[in-house]
């Protein structure tokens, strides 16, 4: 007979050095000739992310050491950081971005010789940042996205798209990058190429709009040693959003854009550039696969995420759902979509193919995010690289319910609900569960339905977990996203708020025992909550946001500096509301427990937020606890980093829910 225990008292197999293990996911997922390649984190080699090579034979191995950190840190969040090439003779080519001093640098692995750099470094403020990177070896450079600090604010800063020849020249001189583009606008893409090599086209936004907002599409003509000539907009706008653009074997330009209230499959046909001038008006662009009201776009939170890639054949792999993903094969020509067959639900924005091979990252609810391979002749899907691997019972993973609430003015409120669940422990039929509702960052994101062994790591002890895609999360069309326009610390608290109140009102879950757990964008809806509903018995706030006055003015980085615009309103209109709705302005609401977790390094987050708010939370009788992490940046890495924070969360729970464990150090308190 199975064991009756109360919950948050069973004991479980995966502990927080196994969940820590796991943190992390392989990414930027690339072809060098017939070989897979990606990156991929190491979070106990002090969290960097090297590179792996999954060979034709599929032998796989890391090619990168320590201290090699592959990761840009352009607009903070960072983007593609590697390209590579085939050649001939010598073997791959790899040119990527190292973190410690953003640096671009060439990679020979098959000569044996250590990296050498191609950009130079700069003193002036935050220096030189390079992302979205593609090799032409024809020309004998990389295209990216140079990002350029002309000042020391975060602030004082220029984009553009610019050539970095790859015989190294530029590494001691500035003047030897050729710049593509003007900083006319303030964000740029990195640019693709048309199959004639005659035009390349590239996305580009300016403040206060977001890219979820609006972006727009820019085409220009390539010419042998200067900027693009004759650029133009041929689509995309101030209220429509362009996610990814490239090109279509027969030259039609291929993007993704909302215009119709869902990002969705468009084409111009490479007539139709012809045919519009410079000076003409945009030509017509025709939607691939109309009618869906599916998602095949994303936000837009790092440079060179790919939802399409256009194949050998004139079909297009594309990334497409409503809440979770699939992937499918798009016959541009008839609109006809075939999904990939296979276990899983989510499929992250990084595609690559080579001839009738496809390759993304996917992950499900059983298994982690694993480099997946797509033949598209037979249609037979497989894993083919970072494999999933049980280190645990599965038995033990929890078994998520696709769940939607309704809220206040009946809203939909969609989210991913997990039982505490045990193969070994049951708990008394009288008692319900304690539930933490987890926020997730962005505000504009989701929580993807994937196998999470920090989630596994609550449920396992009996604690459930609610992940919940609030209003304004993204994989819902542009109308759901809006809704945090102006509203948030309304629309997402409200929005958790209830989804804790069903679980309670139906059963589910102990209306004593609720709790709020979110990191940045996250962990102000964590704050927010704490301050107004009166709902939960104690919160979990991690690198958040939490004053709003102060993050406007300076206090985060250049990509967010004007997001408030859209989620709260122009601070020069409506200056009451930032300080209204900051946690910071009302900490003397708070009389449960919180736990409060920051990064020293972060850049988005500062921690001069976290600390004035602990100033003003200091003696006032409410119980907290405070954990600072040197080296932790935006979103912990570190493996030390990862246990101890999960330690403490669960400490904290403990605590407060009054179910005692003796396998995890108690977080201490203070009032």
């Amino acid at each position: 007979m199975v064991p009756t225990e109360a919950y948050g008292t069973w004991p479980s197999p995966i502990d927080a050095a196994l969940a820590a293990s796991n943190d992390g996911r392989p990414e930027f997922v690339g072809m060098v000739g017939d070989e897979v390649w990606w990156t991929a984190p190491r979070p106990t080699e002090d969290g960097r992310r090297t590179l792996v090579r999954r060979r034709a034979d599929g032998a796989e191995e890391t090619v990168l050491p320590v201290p090699w950190n592959v990761r840009s840190r352009v607009m903070e969040y960072g983007g593609l950081p590697w390209a590579g090439a085939h050649r001939d003779q010598g073997g791959a080519l790899i040119v990527f971005v190292h973190h410690d001093d953003q640096r671009m640098y060439a990679h020979e692995p098959d000569t044996g010789a250590e990296p050498r750099p191609l950009t130079p470094v700069s003193d002036v403020g935050a220096g030189l940042r390079w992302a979205d990177p593609v090799i032409h070896l024809d020309r004998g450079e990389v295209w990216c996205v140079l990002e350029e600090f002309t000042g020391d604010a975060p602030t004082d800063v220029r984009r553009v798209i610019a050539a970095v020849p790859l015989d190294g020249s530029a590494a001691d001189d500035r003047t030897a990058v050729r710049e593509l583009t003007g900083d006319g606008h303030r964000f740029v893409s990195g640019p693709r190429l048309s199959p004639d090599g005659r035009r390349a086209a590239w996305i580009a936004w300016d403040h206060p709009r977001m890219p979820w907002d609006g972006t727009e599409v820019m085409l220009g003509e390539v010419v042998e040693d200067g900027p693009f000539r004759a650029v133009r907009q041929v689509a995309g706008g101030t209220g429509e959003s362009v996610a990814q653009v490239d090109w279509a074997r027969d030259g039609s330009l291929l993007y993704v854009s909302d215009a119709g209230g869902w990002w969705e499959p468009c084409a111009i046909p490479a007539r139709e550039l012809d045919a519009a001038g410079p000076t003409a008006t945009a030509p017509t662009a025709k939607a691939l696969c109309p009618g869906r009201d599916e998602e095949f776009g994303g936000p837009l939170w790092k440079l060179g995420l790919s939802w399409f890639q256009p194949l050998e054949n004139g079909l297009v792999a594309a990334i497409h759902g409503r809440g979770a993903t699939s992937l499918g094969i798009l016959d541009p020509e008839t609109g006809e979509l075939v999904d990939t067959a296979g276990p899983w639900t989510e499929w992250a924005p990084t595609l690559a193919a080579h001839g009738t091979r496809v390759v993304g990252v996917a992950a499900s609810p059983r298994s982690g995010f694993e480099i997946v391979e797509l033949d598209i002749c037979t249609g037979r899907a497989r894993v083919i690289g970072a494999a999933h691997e049980d280190r645990v019972d599965p038995a033990y993973y929890p078994e998520p319910q696709i769940r939607v609430f309704t809220g206040p003015e009946d809203r939909e409120i969609h989210a991913h609900v997990y039982p505490p669940h045990s193969p070994d422990r049951v708990a008394p039929d009288d008692e319900l569960p304690p539930y933490v509702v987890w926020a997730h960052g962005g505000p504009t994101g989701r929580s993807p339905l994937v196998l999470d062994l920090e989630i596994a790591y609550f449920t396992s002890r009996g604690i459930g977990v609610a992940e919940v895609n609030y209003g304004g999360s993204t994989g819902y069309g542009r109308e759901y996203r809006e809704r945090l326009r102006e509203q948030w610390g309304v629309v997402d608290v409200e929005d958790c708020a209830a989804v804790a109140e069903a679980l309670a009102a139906e059963g589910t879950g102990d209306p004593d025992r609720l709790a709020i757990r979110g990191g940045s964008a996250g962990g102000w809806t964590a704050a927010v909550s704490l301050t107004t509903t009166g709902v939960y018995s104690c919160g979990a706030i991690r690198y958040p946001v939490l004053d709003l006055l102060g993050w406007a003015t300076d206090g985060t980085h250049d990509f967010e500096s004007r997001y408030l615009e859209s989620l709260i309103g122009p601070l020069d209109e409506v200056p009451g509301r930032y300080r209204e709705r900051s946690p910071i302005e009302h900490v003397d609401r708070i009389d449960v427990p919180l736990l409060l977790l920051q990064g020293l390094d972060d850049p988005i987050c500062p921690p001069a937020q976290s600390e004035r708010f602990l100033a003003q939370l200091a003696g006032r009788g409410t119980p907290h606890a405070y954990l600072a992490f040197e080296g932790e940046s935006h979103g912990f890495r570190r493996a030390e980093t990862l246990i101890r924070a999960l330690e403490a969360e669960l400490s904290l729970y403990v605590q407060t829910f009054g179910t005692p464990r003796g396998d995890v150090p108690v977080l201490g308190l203070v009032k």
